[in-house]
């Protein structure tokens, strides 16, 4: 069993040594990397380690290894630090050589700014938020697969539910005063500028009072009521192959050094006396170097890139083949029974159901210039406006799938909340907006809180860029001077009583045939019907089938052009380019669904039928609404 002592709870004690025995040698480093990889990989090591997702920031012990599981919000300047610095010992009237790497502050010690052997190296910073519309199922279940041991950290949570963190701060960092105004210029976030004076580390340059914390410090979550820690991770090597919006789990060292939050207010003290003391300014200041005790600095050692979020999943087991054949076998039978529980859900259309399932498996796995393949968003028109039936359909879907977000386009939302995101070029951040959502998420718009009334200029933005999503899974970040284009992957699920105002790759009319007098006592009780593992399977079934690579063979593929002639023979308009595309992302998703990876004669008789059946059901509704577009 490895020490879990020495590398989760002293990981620098680790990291120092390897330093130690390198003798300058330039490979410690990925020997440090390899070391803390292999750790990881044994018996579910990674399980030992706590989390910030799932335990109390004043809980973590400060530089032990936690984990992160998070989304990249934003992207800093890459800043310098000291790799190698050298002290003067006056203890021992010696000199001694320390590692500055995974560090924000150097060892309490006269530090020799002229020494040869000073390296300075670079680092990035990511600002990383949980990933946003996690649903609690997903929280709840990492948490419980957790065995990580933690208490209470002693060294400064004793009084800490009687007065704040940033009150804990100061006080335990006023005998250090002394000290720190000598050794705290290793990590400098110098951005450029090799002046010893700006090697300063950067920290929160925040009033330590709670009320002032709170009120001026913005966590910059994507989605309102979002809940969770922040925290700007230091990426040391391949920071090019991280992406915004990318789900990381990262394993790293945490820091939350009282001093950082001293130094911060020494330096906003002194740009404000002398502005060109600094090229920050105070609202950059404020933003690159929040309070460590709400936003901690997570130094990476490795981070795993997460293709899904769904915990019942061993995090490769898209990638094994073994696992995906044994669950192929289930599919079939499982997507049965969520057939029948969505039939429920939707008040006996058990078409809407077959449509519901596609597009919650439906997936971008290719774009072809500008056009993204495998994208379905579906628009269920004929939901009821006299009851919460929305609110109840999303509260299924959100039990469903990792994670999603129900956004009431009400007139209020649409004129007021902000969209796409926007750099501040003051506070030099990006601005999260609505759609920065990680891959996979499922965007559920509910259209029948749309009232009569006039879009303002943000109305008509946000409209178009939720347009924009739809066509092109694709967000417009506003830089204000240009627009940069982000490609994205989110399922978007339009709810409407009439056809959506919004484009859509596929609306389908509700038709119930059940008629329950009391339609939320109904709905709670055909959920509360489904045990705790029958949903667990759905959501494996989902993740999985989303997943599979699928294939279309040349026979097929010339069957389906001889039938594509064929239905046009009679009549063109019958047929168009764009209904043979939406036919074939019907079928592939159909026969995904059934756990089959490639096309079939009969599945592309099922699909046109299905599509038959839809088309009918539509223009059935058309007739009965006149007025209906």
């Amino acid at each position: 069993m490895p020490t879990v002592h020495d590398w989760i709870n002293n990981p620098l004690g680790i990291v120092d040594e390897m330093f130690a025995q390198s003798h300058s040698s330039p490979d410690w480093e990925k020997k440090v990397v390899e070391y803390f990889k292999e750790k990881l990989k044994l018996n579910d090591a990674h399980a030992w380690v706590p989390s910030l997702n799932d335990v109390p920031l004043h809980y973590m012990k400060p530089n032990s290894l936690v984990k992160f599981r998070c989304m990249v919000q934003d992207m800093f300047d890459p800043e310098f630090f000291m790799g190698v610095y050298e002290i003067n010992d006056p203890t021992s009237n010696s000199k001694q050589v320390k590692c500055g790497k995974y560090k924000d502050v150097t060892e309490c010690a006269q530090v020799d700014f002229n020494s040869r052997n000073t390296v300075t190296s670079e680092r990035q910073t990511f600002y990383c938020v949980p990933i946003p519309g996690e649903s609690q199922w997903v929280k709840e279940s990492y948490a419980g697969t957790s065995q990580a041991r933690v208490v209470p950290s002693t060294s400064y949570v004793q009084n800490r539910h009687k007065r704040s963190y940033e009150e804990d701060d100061e006080m335990d960092t006023q005998s250090q005063m002394k000290d720190v105004s000598q050794g705290a210029h290793s990590s400098a976030e110098s951005h450029g500028n090799m002046d010893p004076k700006r090697q300063e580390t950067k920290a929160p340059s925040q009033d330590s009072s709670p009320s002032h914390c709170t009120s001026s410090l913005d966590l910059n979550f994507p989605l309102p009521g979002e809940k969770g820690p922040a925290c700007l991770v230091k990426v040391y090597e391949n920071w090019d192959s991280f992406k915004l919006n990318d789900m990381l789990e990262v394993f790293g060292i945490l820091s939350v050094d009282p001093a950082l939050s001293v130094i911060a207010d020494e330096r906003e003290a002194s740009s404000l006396l002398d502005p060109t003391e600094g090229m920050e300014t105070v609202e950059e200041q404020r933003v690159h170097s929040p309070p460590a005790s709400l936003v901690p600095r997570l130094h990476m050692l490795y981070a795993q890139p997460l293709v899904h979020n769904n915990p019942l999943l061993p995090s490769s087991a898209l990638e094994n083949g073994d696992y995906l054949s044994s669950v192929l076998g289930e599919l079939a039978s499982v997507r049965a029974e969520l057939l029948t529980f969505l039939t429920h859900v939707l008040m006996g259309d058990s078409l809407a159901a077959e449509y519901l399932i596609l597009h919650l498996i439906s997936n971008v796995y290719s774009r072809r210039d500008v056009l993204p393949l495998g994208k379905f968003t579906l628009n269920l028109s004929g939901c009821p406006l006299s009851s919460p039936y929305t609110e109840h359909l999303y509260n299924v879907i959100q039990q469903l799938v990792p994670s999603s977000f129900r956004l009431c386009m009400s007139l209020q939302n649409m004129n007021n909340q902000r969209m796409v995101p926007r750099k501040d070029y003051t506070a030099n951040r990006l601005m999260s907006g609505i759609l920065q959502l990680a891959n996979n998420t499922s965007l559920f718009l509910d259209e029948t809180q749309l009232e009569q009334g006039q879009l303002d200029t943000t109305g008509v933005q946000n409209i178009t860029a939720l347009g924009n999503l739809i066509s092109w899974q694709k967000v417009d970040y506003d830089f204000n001077y240009h627009q940069m284009e982000f490609p994205c992957n989110i399922n978007v699920l339009i709810a409407s009583e009439g056809r959506s105002l919004l484009p859509s790759d596929c609306q389908i009319h509700l038709r119930p045939t059940l008629n329950p007098p009391n339609l939320e006592e109904y709905l709670s009780a055909v959920q509360v019907a489904q045990v705790p593992s029958q949903i667990n399977k759905y959501r494996i079934y989902l993740s999985v089938a989303r997943a599979l690579n699928y294939t279309i063979s040349d026979e097929i593929t010339k069957a389906v052009e001889e039938d594509f002639v064929e239905m046009r023979k009679d009549d063109p308009q019958s047929m168009s380019a764009e209904d043979l595309h939406r036919l074939l992302v019907v079928a592939r998703l159909l026969s995904l669904s059934h756990g089959q990876n490639t096309l079939s004669r009969d599945g592309w008789m099922k699909a046109k039928q299905l599509e038959v059946l839809r088309l009918s059901q539509t223009q059935q509704q058309k007739c009965v609404n006149g007025n209906e577009p």
